[in-house]
């Protein structure tokens, strides 16, 4: 196109109709954000003028109770502690290194492939089916207590592994292929490549995925209900196989109560809840920025 071409009527109309598609594409994506923020404003709003009033410290070193008005919330937060402490523990060592053997050191089989299916549909199975798994081979095979902390965090490190591996491997496959062959020029082995130096850059990547499969995992209900994590429990947990509630089971318990009296119990623990999902996430977030390296 000559130069004359572009300063033409029908060239400035093409401008303008493309300028106009991308400023209607940027209002639609800022009206997106918007609608999603005033939902999240909205359910905040509401949470905390219905809870905040609850918020003292009977409340938060108390634990279950018939009564709203010495029911605490300690027990179910210990519990998700242990729980998701048992969850990380399991999930994030064993993904990360299913996601490296996958990456670079697996042959390319066909049985390689199988899993490599498995393991992405395994990320889109419905909650409630590792429940289902939980309860058939930790309680009813393994004879593990029901209601643990130790059940729990098992049942929700199944679900949140596969999440690990997926991002993980889509981190360690963003690592610049110049990096293994400076590696391997210096005579480094395939391991120490690997350890020495794709993984610290794959790691803030692996990370990420780590904090959404945490947080998807410490609002799970459904494969706790599976497990019997829902029973009533008056006092805090004293370790991983004692019986133990969750704060989204708890939130959940207290909502079905007939009493109104829960409903500033349920907000308040709501608000407990998304302080400790913003807690979790902010160190996780502060560990990836850490350890993020730049090239």
């Amino acid at each position: 196109m000559s130069k004359s071409d572009w300063n033409s009527p029908e060239a400035a109309r093409r401008i303008a109709r493309r300028n106009a598609s991308e400023l209607r594409f940027k209002m639609i994506g800022l009206g997106a954000i918007v609608l999603s923020l005033s939902f999240l404003a909205l359910l905040l709003v509401i949470m905390l003028k219905n809870g905040v009033a609850g918020l003292d410290w009977r409340f938060l070193s108390g634990s279950d109770s018939t009564e709203a008005t010495v029911a605490g919330v300690w027990g179910a937060t210990k519990g998700s502690l242990l729980t998701m402490g048992v969850t990380l523990l399991l999930s994030f060592p064993m993904g990360v290194l299913a996601a490296i053997y996958l990456e670079e050191f697996a042959p390319k089989k066909r049985w390689i492939e199988w899993i490599e299916v498995s393991i992405n549909n395994l990320a889109a199975v419905p909650s409630i089916i590792f429940g289902l798994l939980g309860l058939a081979v930790f309680i009813n095979t393994l004879g593990m207590p029901r209601s643990s902390p130790l059940v729990g965090g098992l049942t929700l490190a199944l679900m949140t592994m596969p999440v690990i591996v997926i991002s993980g491997r889509n981190a360690i496959k963003a690592v610049p292929p110049s990096i293994r062959e400076a590696a391997y020029g210096i005579g480094a082995s395939k391991v120490q490549t690997t350890f020495h130096h794709v993984l610290p850059l794959a790691l803030p990547g692996i990370l990420t995925g780590t904090i959404i499969g945490m947080a998807r995992a410490l609002g799970e209900t459904a494969p706790l209900l599976m497990i019997g994590m829902r029973a009533f429990v008056a006092t805090p947990p004293d370790g991983l196989t004692s019986p133990s509630s969750v704060l989204p089971m708890q939130i959940f318990l207290w909502s079905d109560e007939i009493d109104k009296a829960f409903v500033q119990n349920t907000s308040a623990a709501i608000i407990v809840l998304l302080v400790f999902l913003l807690a979790m996430n902010g160190i996780a977030i502060y560990l990836r920025n850490k350890f993020e390296v730049r090239w």
